[in-house]
């Protein structure tokens, strides 16, 4: 029944007439959860596992192109605001974190040529920069599938403020709204 970094761009979703249907969807799920207490399992597929399964050896090969080791975490709560957090890949020293994609070859490759992460990870990475207090987040492309040159891709996001700001008071909103759906699931 917590929002999630990994989930907030569905929070800020909106579409010309309102809030997005994505975001409907959470809400329900999320009030959903805390009502019940159950979590429906998720969906997964080959390319999901393959990210699961290659991000050790992407870390490994951050920790070597950048030196920085990597302190891997579990679920961070956000300081001030309940029901939110986040499971960052890593922190790295006393200001940074990473985020790391395994994509497919493709999409690793659009990644690579672009040099920046697609905006849905950015405010990810943003949403845990508000969780954790951290300066900034390297977001981590990694294929090894690729040829050398083209396996490994680092960006560094500095944190945004005004964005992180932004993000905390949407989220905050939102589960309010969480909270009336629960009393109104529960008949209250």
């Amino acid at each position: 029944g917590k929002a999630t970094a990994s989930r907030v761009a569905d929070i800020l979703a909106t579409t010309r007439t309102g809030p997005s249907a994505s975001r409907q969807n959470y809400l329900i799920e999320l009030a959903l959860q805390r009502s019940t207490g159950n979590i429906e399992p998720s969906y997964t597929n080959a390319a999901m596992e393959w990210g699961t399964q290659t991000e050790p050896q992407a870390r490994a090969a951050y920790e070597v192109a950048t030196g920085n080791f990597v302190d891997q975490v579990a679920f961070i709560d956000h300081p001030t605001i309940a029901n939110f957090g986040c499971s960052p890949d890593g922190l790295v020293g006393d200001d940074g974190l990473i985020e790391i994609k395994c994509p497919n070859s493709a999409t690793h490759w659009e990644y690579f040529k672009t040099k920046k992460p697609p905006q849905k990870y950015v405010t990810q990475m943003q949403t845990q920069m508000a969780v954790t207090r951290r300066n900034w987040c390297d977001f981590v492309s990694f294929d090894p599938r690729m040829p050398a040159r083209s396996q490994l891709l680092i960006v560094r996001i500095e944190r945004d403020p005004h964005f992180v700001r932004d993000i905390e008071e949407k989220v905050a909103e939102f589960l309010n709204e969480v909270a009336v759906e629960v009393e109104l699931m529960k008949g209250n």
